[in-house]
């Protein structure tokens, strides 16, 4: 059989030497300007003694800044600090997005969240997202991607789980979300969606901790706070630091995603009054709001509802709707088992 050639991309940190190094992930890009370029994405490891590996990333889509803002400040401590373990953080995992501020590349329209597994021989975004299919998630014992809503969703701050398929190691994986104590933990369903990050690291049988902490293309510094609190309490449960100097968490709520009942869709093209706010708690038959055709504003608009009972977790940024659009998302009250 033939072996499965590697990556393209070249990382100039040796991710086994002692100590904190930073460099590049070099992503072959050749264009009009530039025929043998290449793209480099900032990445730090910090290894010491033996232990468990983590792996940090930002900014999976560059509209969302909560994740790298936190890994950044985190970066500028790990000079200073002992770990048992190895700790490898990418604080703009899609740095072309990242620098545009953008939901995907300005350079190929990908999203990077959608492509996984990738593809060797790929657009930029693709080579990327199999080179960490097939370099980092391997190195990997626990994977943390951090996300917001972006510039077109509001999110209540909330890690994302999905208990692992090897039910002897639950115990642990809830431990770890535990430790991270987010106001809330939610229970995805994304409608059998598989070409994620997310999806990549659970077929690679890795311990996996998602999150969403803010949104409308901004930093909101309350996201901010949770999540840098999150990752000191978190990285002590693994096990590579010492005692947390943060606040203890003072625990989280679970709630789960159950299907499209969940999900509010817009029906047809026109501008959206909504009728909830974001951690509003509705009711299955609940008006959530009315659509307005703007080329007929004399017709009476089209009214939508609720289709379960649940408490508002993300909200639509943009009024303008079109077909298809997601405008909110609920969930309900949940148990782990």
């Amino acid at each position: 059989m033939t072996a499965t050639p590697r990556s393209l991309i070249q990382c100039t940190v040796d991710f086994d030497a002692p100590g904190f190094q930073t460099g590049t992930l070099n992503v072959p890009y050749s264009h009009d300007r530039s025929a043998y370029g290449h793209i480099p994405i900032p990445i730090a490891v910090l290894n010491g003694s033996p232990g468990p590996t983590v792996l940090l990333t930002g900014g999976n889509h560059g509209d969302e800044f909560e994740g790298p803002l936190a890994l950044m400040k985190l970066l500028q401590t790990l000079p200073r600090q002992s770990i048992r373990g190895r700790l490898i953080v990418i604080p703009a995992l899609n740095f072309p997005a990242f620098l545009k501020g953008r939901r995907t590349s300005p350079i190929d329209g990908c999203n990077l969240n959608r492509i996984f597994p990738g593809n060797r021989n790929g657009t930029v975004s693709e080579m990327l997202a199999h080179y960490v299919d097939t370099e980092l998630f391997p190195l990997a014992d626990i994977v943390v991607d951090l996300h917001a809503g972006g510039a077109s969703f509001n999110h209540s701050p909330m890690v994302l789980a999905a208990l692992p398929a090897d039910a002897r190691r639950h115990d642990e994986y809830i431990r770890l979300i535990d430790a991270f104590g987010a106001p809330h933990t939610m229970v995805m369903d994304l409608l059998g969606e598989d070409r994620t990050y997310g999806a990549a690291v659970e077929r690679h049988g890795k311990l996996f901790v998602c999150g969403e902490f803010g949104g409308f293309g901004t930093c909101n510094i309350d996201g901010l706070s949770i999540v840098e609190h999150g990752l000191a309490r978190l990285l002590h449960a693994a096990g590579l630091t010492g005692a947390a100097d943060v606040p203890a968490s003072s625990g989280t709520r679970l709630l789960r995603v159950e299907g499209t009942r969940h999900y509010l869709f817009a029906p047809e093209h026109g501008v959206f009054e909504p009728m909830f706010k974001l951690g509003d708690r509705v009711q299955a038959g609940q008006a959530a709001g009315r659509i307005f055709n703007p080329h007929a504003p004399w017709e009476s608009p089209r009214v939508l509802h609720f289709e379960a009972d649940g408490i508002v977790v993300c909200i639509r940024s943009f009024t303008g709707v079109e077909p298809g659009d997601c405008i909110a998302l609920c969930a309900s009250d949940a148990q782990w088992f």
